[in-house]
């Protein structure tokens, strides 16, 4: 694990869609935490590390089906929380 997640929160539009399309979202956790930031372009995932490395913020992008919804999982710079959402609830 790269950073520790803190209190994992989730909105009600994510939490239906992690339902809905039968998500595993412990596992898009994991590879949160452990540097596999998903679908996100090659410079969001430099500043990713970079995020790591000095204390920002982090976030990833999952797909959740076919249709291509994504899931995003943004933990704070202080490290206290993570949250899983929908993009439209950014």
């Amino acid at each position: 694990m790269l950073f520790k997640l803190g209190q994992v929160v989730a909105t009600p539009g994510a939490l239906r869609a992690i339902e809905e399309n039968n998500v595993d979202s412990w596992s898009l956790l994991q590879r949160h935490a452990n540097g596999d930031w998903g679908c996100v372009p090659e410079e969001d995932k430099l500043e990713n590390q970079l995020s790591v490395e000095n204390g920002y913020r982090v976030m990833s992008s999952y797909p959740l089906n076919e249709q291509g919804d994504k899931l995003w999982i943004i933990t704070e710079a202080d490290r206290s929380s993570t949250c899983l959402l929908l993009p439209e609830e950014y």
